[in-house]
């Protein structure tokens, strides 16, 4: 508009007297205007609620099987508080996946920087941490395996957010090998990736620890294999 204020920023004489009389209050009390009291941020605890509650519900029974109703009521929060987060089911999934992949980025990083280890002890630890998530009471497979299982559409959001975190993955492995010193074979850092992947699926498939013990022990034969002829 060209000079002439809209009606909307007009305040009548009495409001602005109130406005007046609330910034002198406000002066004496010593708060300063414009500054509200801070509280606990709500907002914040009720979407981590909201992810952890339904990270335990997919992980465990599945993402179509898991109803946003289900989902409320175990976290106990309104339909409201979770479409003021989430526009979506499938914008919820996709919070829940970044947010897992974050987590296990940083339980294998902290677990990989333990023990002062050096960096050709770092890359056979991965099978270590491998072997101990496995051994979890908590472990029903890979969320991200399901989640491709599931939305099988490669082009599929959920589907290409899950396999961002292979990849992501498989990155760290190759940046491993790399510090170790392992240039060759050059194929060495998808072998390894291929053998975490395997151990999860067959783990979870007989309920055993075995198949990532295996693993675990054709890695360390790969690794010494690369090291002999590097």
């Amino acid at each position: 508009m060209t000079g002439v204020a809209s009606s909307s920023h007009l305040k009548p004489a009495s409001a602005s007297r109130r406005s007046a009389a609330g910034s002198r209050s406000r002066a004496r009390s010593g708060q300063r205007p414009g500054k509200a009291k801070t509280g606990p941020v709500q907002p914040v605890a009720k979407r981590d609620q909201l992810l952890e509650t339904a990270w335990r519900l997919f992980y465990r029974d599945g993402y179509h099987a898991t109803g946003i109703d289900r989902i409320l009521a175990e976290a106990d929060v309104a339909k409201m508080t979770l479409y003021k987060h989430f526009r979506s089911k499938e914008e919820l999934i996709l919070a829940v996946l970044e947010k897992r992949s974050e987590r296990l980025r940083e339980s294998v990083s902290r677990y990989l920087s333990a023990k002062k280890r050096t960096p050709e002890q770092r890359l056979p630890a991965v099978f270590d941490w491998l072997v101990d998530w496995v051994k979890g009471k908590e472990f029903r497979g890979c969320f991200f395996q399901k989640a491709m299982a599931e939305y099988q559409d490669v082009h599929d959001p959920i589907h290409q957010a899950a396999l961002a975190h292979k990849t992501a993955f498989n990155d760290e492995i190759r940046r491993l090998v790399a510090d170790a010193g392992l240039t060759r074979p050059r194929s060495l850092p998808d072998q390894l990736a291929l053998l975490v992947e395997g151990a999860i699926v067959t783990s979870h498939a007989v309920g055993s620890t075995m198949p990532a013990v295996h693993a675990r022990e054709a890695a360390q034969a790969l690794i010494k294999a690369a090291r002999r002829i590097r």
